[in-house]
């Protein structure tokens, strides 16, 4: 069974969506098979986003991820990794498509409710830094 990495993030929570956004995963025929609210600090998000790191709105990033509690999950199924990434929707909001999670209830690019590891290294990399496993 493929893992993968979902992290609800403090908009999410500020709004009210984690409910809805875990029943949209249970309804695919995913499962949840470890969840947890999280406060980040900012030097996980250091490694976590390493690769942005240096851009200009890395700050701004920082202050949004560290606003409020994340829920971390580690989410279960066939082709999850790929799955999740579909019912995510595109990162940009303006790009996702009615249907998906961000499509239907992002509002910005910053604050776009969830992440989702794109590959089985990325997935495996950060369940250890978040879980530990």
């Amino acid at each position: 069974m493929e893992k993968t990495y979902i992290m609800l993030k403090p908009d999410a929570m500020k709004r009210g969506l984690v409910g809805e956004i875990i029943s949209r995963i249970e309804k695919k025929g995913y499962t949840i098979s470890r969840i947890e609210t999280k406060v980040l600090t900012a030097e996980v998000l250091k490694e976590h986003y390493a690769h942005i790191a240096d851009r200009p709105f890395f700050p701004d990033l920082v202050n949004y991820m560290t606003s409020g509690p994340v829920v971390a999950m580690i989410v279960e199924g066939p082709d999850v990794i790929l799955g999740m990434r579909i019912l995510m929707g595109a990162t940009k909001f303006e790009e996702a498509t009615p249907g998906t999670i961000r499509g239907d209830y992002a509002y910005c690019t910053t604050e776009n409710l969830i992440h989702g590891s794109d590959s089985a290294e990325t997935a495996a990399a950060e369940i250890k830094r978040f879980f530990g496993c």
